[in-house]
């Protein structure tokens, strides 16, 4: 059973770490205990974790092994530790992440009563054997249970019309347009970096970790409740961002 949660702080995000575990303390179960910390990469790093995260590098969407630990990435790593507003760009491996963080976790806060959830400014995949390629994610579900908070713009598919008008100027100017440009003249339900409705969202995202150790379910299929797993991003905003929070089987217990 769980009896803590532990959020971290994502400071270089639109991520409200106090405002989701204000939210999640009128969701979990009676004496379950919600604090938050600092950023996680600030309190337990080490000497080794740049290397980690060099070798849970994505090489290709396409190819499974992962890793690059020469010298001028590990570099980059150690600088992105410091300055992480200057990082971005890159999808790491997010059970190798996962193992990371986990193997720092402070001593006697690693067993399942004590969930943490680091909040990361990274972007997180896993790799799906049954299309030989990977997949961003918002949250990988486990102990730690690191959420992406890049991933909740770049995971989710975003409306045909996007991609659709992407390839139309793509094909009138030579090249992609840049992001923020689709984004202001794509009319449709999805959420974009730093959007306003980031810590509305990740509500959900943080409360899926609790209910997975507690229950063992990693997500709800029905569509129109907080513990949804969309893959799509009018999905997310149905899920996370509209009316009721959560189906019928979940809101005896959350709602």
């Amino acid at each position: 059973m769980v009896e803590r949660v532990t959020l971290y702080r994502a400071p270089t995000t639109e991520a409200d770490a106090d405002a989701v575990a204000e939210w999640l303390r009128g969701r979990v179960d009676d004496g379950v205990a919600v604090d938050v910390r600092g950023r996680f990469l600030s309190l337990y790093a080490d000497e080794r974790i740049a290397e980690d995260f060099a070798r849970a590098r994505v090489l290709s969407p396409y190819e499974r092994e992962t890793g690059n630990e020469m010298l001028g990435i590990v570099r980059y790593e150690e600088r992105a530790l410091e300055n992480p507003e200057r990082a971005g760009g890159v999808v790491y491996d997010g059970l190798a992440v996962q193992a990371a963080l986990g193997e720092r976790l402070p001593d006697g806060e690693s067993g399942l009563d004590h969930l943490h959830v680091p909040l990361l400014d990274r972007v997180v995949g896993t790799w799906g054997d049954h299309d030989g390629r990977w997949h961003k994610r918002v949250n990988v579900l486990g102990q730690p249970a690191p959420v992406s908070v890049p991933g909740l713009y770049e995971a989710p598919a975003k409306p045909e019309a996007y991609y659709k008008e992407q390839q139309k100027r793509a094909l009138l100017s030579g090249g992609p347009p840049p992001r923020e440009v689709l984004e202001s003249e794509v009319e449709g339900d999805f959420l974009v970096a730093d959007d306003p409705r980031t810590t509305d969202a990740l509500k959900g995202y943080v409360l899926q970790a609790y209910h997975y150790l507690e229950t063992g379910e990693a997500f709800c299929e029905r569509g129109a409740c907080r513990l949804a797993n969309p893959h799509r991003q009018p999905g997310v905003v149905e899920a996370q961002l509209r009316e009721p929070e959560f189906c019928e089987t979940h809101a005896g217990r959350y709602g």
